[in-house]
Formats: C-alpha cells, sequence, structure tokens
C-alpha cells in the first residue's frame, strides 16, 4: 500500500513528537517490542511506549530508509546512557491507518540498557 504515512511517522518521530506519530495507527495496530515477547496491541498502548522512547532516546536519528510492497523500514542510530545502539522500525500499512510496527535493536547490551529504562517510565518508577 503506498501512503504517505511512513513519511508523517519519520517526520513525527524526528521531532519528538510521540502523539502524533501514533495517531497515524489504526485502532487496532501492534507493536513488536525489541525486548518483550508479547505483541502490545492498539493505538494507545503504542502512544504509551513512544512517548517512553522520546525520553529515553538520546541523539536522535534515521540513517537510512527503504521500501517495498511489504512496507518500509526506517534504520536508526541513538544512544540509550552511555550505550549507542542502531535499530530498525518496520512499518506495515493499512486502509486505516500504519498495522504494525516492529522494532529490532543492537547490540545486545544496549537493548538491555533500553529495557531497563523503558521498564522504569512504563511501570512508573
Amino acid at each position: 500500500m503506498s501512503t504517505d504515512r511512513p513519511a508523517a511517522f519519520r517526520a513525527a518521530v524526528e521531532r519528538g513528537d510521540a502523539d502524533a506519530a501514533a495517531d497515524l495507527f489504526a485502532a487496532d495496530a501492534v507493536f513488536h517490542s525489541p525486548v518483550v515477547h508479547r505483541p502490545y496491541e492498539g493505538r494507545e498502548a503504542i502512544r504509551t511506549i513512544l512517548r517512553a522512547v522520546v525520553q529515553v532516546f538520546e541523539d536522535f536519528r534515521y540513517t537510512a530508509e527503504f521500501a517495498g510492497d511489504a512496507g518500509h523500514v526506517l534504520w536508526f542510530h541513538t544512544r540509550v546512557g552511555e550505550r549507542e545502539l542502531d535499530g530498525v522500525d518496520i512499518l506495515r500499512d493499512g486502509p486505516d491507518g500504519l498495522v504494525e510496527l516492529t522494532v529490532m535493536v543492537r547490540p545486545y547490551s544496549a537493548a538491555t540498557e533500553l529495557r531497563a529504562r523503558m521498564a522504569a517510565l512504563l511501570q512508573g518508577g
């Protein structure tokens, strides 16, 4: 599906606007976390996660972009505390909005730091 939602998602994330990014998702969209086995379901769950991510990621920037019939991939580089982190946002679009976001990150040491910081924010402490 060809829409401008992946570009709008990228622009919103780059300016740190988690709400604008979340608004692009369908109400029943799914988020696959790089550090949690069970997917998060629904736009509001994605909104909560994106709000935490913009607090945790430092010096965030997209460095490459790939698109095809099956979806859109945004490659990023950021820092979590003292750890450098590379990752990808994989987006799938649907008729009513983005339907899926899968995030993969590396290296493991940065992923564990990301997990700890996100858990602290999402669990309120």
